[in-house]
């Protein structure tokens, strides 16, 4: 055999040996005097997520198709300054938090003490919403597999909210294509805590088009019903017989247009639904395929809810610049229900000292 001939076989063999699961870590940028890295995320099978610690955002999932093809299927960008630039509003695959959604009102009592809140008016330049904060982050390679855990200390008084929250969030991804996010808190006095990640799926690939034609199933028997502001009203309406019924895999397209006021209001599906099973427990809330590309993901948490949002509005000059587009991607939001400070039947989303919020949200992603 020439050398020629030894020499390509020997590559031949070396790209078809599995990946090696690790982290990589690049520098990417800074604000002010923070740096901000980007954390490559390898399994042994060549899936591969990417992570920024400014926001906790998710950047890039890359997965293959039924061709073993693969394409980054999470809606995102490349540069730190593409987060940062003006009109940037859209909080692509970033950390969520003290709490995810709606509150009625911007207020809610614990202890008969009333406490407002809002995303700019309590916020100061150290202590911002959680998705434009820089995290302190550490990595290892546990179990062969990669992870990276970021934490940030977000004091009292920080967006109105009550008690000083220690906040750890735990990113890995295993060799069976899933990537599970954990999420631990605790409190210094009684407090309101539902954190999520608000990432935006296009299984296509995330230049693709739209997202109206993937089958979508979501585990839920009801909805929580809203407001002619989208926020609950603490009625649980049934599925059955709308166009919020998923039960059973359908286009996430096929009634976007129905004339369900809330839908209408919304301009798409932006609605929680109450996922199956006991809160706490990790179990199925979502599944979603592209008949495309073959991919399938499914959303497993303990969380008692999931938002479903179709991005229904022109994305951010940012996002257009790149080639996004109205409803190119759906976010399957686990979280605690909005509202439910107010409203005491929900499941409680307060956190009291000596107590541990943990949560857990996994993406299986697999081919059909």
């Amino acid at each position: 055999m020439t050398f020629r001939l030894v020499f390509a076989a020997i590559m031949a063999l070396a790209f078809s040996l599995p990946a090696e699961a690790g982290v990589a870590v690049q520098a990417w940028g800074g604000i002010g005097k923070q740096g901000v890295d980007l954390y490559v995320l390898t399994n042994a099978r060549g899936m591969e997520v990417k992570i920024t610690n400014y926001g906790g955002i998710i950047t890039s999932i890359r997965v293959p198709d039924r061709n073993g093809k693969l394409e980054n299927v999470n809606l995102g960008f490349d540069r730190l300054e593409d987060y940062l630039s003006p009109g940037y509003g859209g909080r692509y695959g970033a950390l969520i938090g003290r709490y995810a959604n709606r509150i009625k009102n911007n207020s809610f009592r614990i202890n008969g003490v009333e406490y407002r809140v809002s995303r700019e008016a309590y916020s100061t330049v150290d202590n911002k919403p959680y998705d434009e904060r820089v995290w302190e982050a550490s990595t290892s390679n546990f179990s062969k597999e990669a992870r990276v855990e970021l934490s940030l200390l977000d004091r009292s008084g920080t967006m109105g909210f009550p008690g000083t929250l220690r906040v750890r969030v735990m990113y890995l991804l295993t060799d069976d294509n899933v990537l599970r996010i954990t999420y631990y808190a605790v409190t210094d006095k009684e407090t309101v805590v539902s954190l999520t990640n608000h990432a935006y799926f296009n299984l296509g690939g995330d230049l693709s088009g739209s997202v109206l034609d993937h089958l979508l199933t979501v585990n839920a028997d009801a909805i929580t019903a809203v407001d002619e502001t989208n926020t609950p009203t603490g009625e649980m309406r049934p599925v059955a017989g709308t166009a919020f019924d998923f039960r059973a895999p359908r286009p996430i397209g096929s009634r976007i247009k129905d004339p369900d006021p809330a839908i209408v209001r919304a301009k798409g599906y932006d609605q929680n639904y109450a996922i199956n099973g006991k809160p706490g427990t990790l179990r199925l809330a979502a599944r979603l395929e592209d008949p495309k590309s073959g991919r399938v993901m499914e959303t497993w948490t303990t969380q008692p809810g999931v938002q479903v949002y179709t991005a229904n509005y022109s994305p951010p000059p940012v996002a257009l610049a790149k080639g996004y587009q109205v409803h190119g991607g759906v976010a399957l939001e686990a979280q605690g229900f909005p509202n439910a400070p107010n409203i005491p039947a929900f499941p409680s989303t307060r956190l009291s000292p000596g107590q541990d919020y943990r949560q857990i949200t996994e993406y299986r992603f697999s081919v059909k």
